[in-house]
């Protein structure tokens, strides 16, 4: 008997829907491509001809409208209306591991004339047995889902109450092999330097808002950027401020898996991840103001005289081109909406820093009180660390002392403060075991401390003049000790230096004169807060 050839118009239509439930599956032996190949096998064999591949790499858990692929494959239908299509795919599993959405997903093809045929079960529609073994089999497929998501926690939960991160790595951190620990967080340089600079600069104080922050970490090539423009969400840069990991230690509270201690390297001390949650607990989180910029590294902090108000300024357009001006813009202000060039407000205060770079001849002598400051604070260093041993103890006992009310309670409420009260005390105790640990410095600080600050003290303009927008503010926080005030007429005022400039200027104006002094008060940081000098 002849075999009747088929007309184009009159052979079967199909679809082929593939589905893997993570990206590293795709190159596995179960992958989409295999998927594809077995598939086109099945539809040739049928004598259908194969129209479009609609492949999905993500799971959606068991909402076939959260998977991509699906989604498309359903809105193919919807523009090809009248033609009734086959849906092929691999296995029932790929098909909806979830019963529920199984069944919708089947009226969903229905209602679009599609039928779904499967390479590994016979579907039939027609017969209540039928019905049910399929209903049986897309359960079964249900509970093979929980029971491996179950699994996959139960052993994700387990090693994050060992100390191990589990979860994507934060920015600054990546995952390494370790011959002990197995998967383990190394830091990720160069942006492991760049996230330790800006949350020791907040901790600090050197960045006083999220908003600096966020300009500091846009303005490092290396660090990745969330929007095209080059810009950083605030939200990640809040994310990062709050993220414990960066301190050494772990917590997922949805787990009730309290704070501790991580196998990974941290990035900062807990006492700096300490106070940089106070800092966001401080106030609102100010927005970032777009007119801040290296055009005007003065704005803010030079002050009008007439009225001791931060000038700001703008870009005023002339007739060939625009023209930088600061200005008051204080109502009721003498000089309000009075502008100053850029280049007079800026070369006066590049003369004033100028003057402030002492000469060499003075070094030697401040590298003495450095090394003398520095032996005296090491010996008061052996004392305080005996005394936050005991700070220790007495904490770790008041912790002892609240568990054992804590067994006794019966009230939630009291349950409740007991266990809010244990958590401050832990963390006390980790910022004390800290301290106890790094309060003595190890040997070569001394002179990584002093070239620093020696480095900062002799050349102030060179480093403002070469540094970034969040240098320059660094310096002037460092090197006057309030905001500089300006007079139209008469120029820059009497500025008010930080302690150690004012030490240095001494020494300068008494012509080489070496002064007998007993002792110095200097600041707590950068420099020694105490300097002895008897041998002057």
């Amino acid at each position: 008997m002849e075999k009747v050839k088929l007309q184009p118009e009159m052979v079967p239509k199909a679809l082929i829907y593939c589905r893997v439930s993570s990206t590293r599956q795709k190159t596995e032996g179960g992958g989409l491509e295999s998927q594809e190949h077995r598939c086109r096998q099945y539809a040739s064999s049928k004598g259908y001809d194969v129209e479009a591949v609609f492949p999905d790499d993500a799971s959606g858990g068991g909402d076939f409208m959260k998977r991509p692929g699906m989604v498309a494959l359903l809105s193919f239908l919807d523009a090809q209306p009248g033609k009734n299509y086959v849906i092929i795919f691999d296995d029932l599993k790929r098909f909806a591991r979830d019963t529920e959405f199984h069944i919708k997903l089947r009226r969903e093809f229905q209602k679009r004339g599609a039928r779904i045929e499967c390479l590994n079960f016979k579907l039939d529609d027609e017969t209540p047995e039928g019905k049910f073994i399929e209903t049986i089999i897309a359960a079964q497929g249900e509970l093979e889902r929980e029971q491996n998501r179950r699994q996959v926690i139960q052993k994700m939960r387990a090693r994050v109450e060992k100390g191990y991160w589990v979860f994507h790595a934060p920015v600054g951190y990546r995952y390494a092999s370790d011959r002990i620990h197995g998967k383990l967080m190394v830091h990720d340089e160069p942006l492991a330097s760049i996230v330790r600079e800006a949350l020791e600069s907040y901790a600090m104080g050197r960045f006083r808002s999220q908003a600096e922050v966020k300009r500091f970490l846009e303005g490092k090539p290396d660090f990745p950027k969330d929007l095209p423009n080059g810009e950083v969400r605030l939200w990640k840069v809040t994310k990062m401020l709050k993220q414990p990991i960066y301190a050494g230690y772990i917590e997922v509270p949805n787990w009730n898996i309290s704070l501790r201690k991580g196998h990974h390297e941290p990035l900062i001390s807990f006492e700096s991840y300490t106070r940089i949650q106070e800092n966001l607990d401080a106030g609102a989180r100010p927005a970032a103001r777009k007119d801040i910029n290296a055009d005007f590294p003065l704005r803010g902090f030079v002050h009008c005289d007439d009225c001791g108000k931060p000038m700001t300024a703008a870009w005023s357009k002339g007739c060939r081109k625009h023209y930088a001006y600061y200005l008051c813009d204080t109502r009721g202000c003498e000089s309000k909406r009075k502008s100053i060039p850029r280049a007079k407000i800026e070369d006066g205060f590049s003369e004033v820093l100028k003057r402030m770079q002492p000469s060499k001849s003075f070094f030697a002598l401040a590298k003495r009180m450095f090394i003398d400051a520095w032996e005296m604070r090491l010996a008061e260093a052996h004392s305080a660390k005996q005394t936050l041993v005991k700070q220790l103890k007495d904490v770790e006992a008041q912790i002892e002392g609240v568990l054992d009310r804590l067994v006794e309670a019966n009230s939630p409420s009291v349950v409740s403060a007991y266990e809010k009260r244990i958590e401050r005390l832990e963390r006390d105790k980790i910022i004390l075991a800290e301290r106890v640990e790094n309060y003595i410095p190890p040997k070569g600080r001394l002179e990584e401390f002093i070239e620093l600050s020696l480095q900062f003290l002799s050349r102030p303009w060179d480093i403002y003049e070469n540094g970034s927008l969040a240098v320059k503010h660094t310096v002037l926080r460092l090197a006057f000790s309030e905001p500089l005030r300006y007079s139209r007429e008469n120029g820059y005022r009497t500025t008010e230096t930080t302690f150690p400039f004012k030490v240095l200027a001494g020494f300068n104006n008494q012509n080489d004169e070496m002064v007998l002094l007993e002792r110095f008060e200097l600041s707590a940081s950068p420099l020694p807060r105490e300097c002895s000098t008897p041998e002057l």
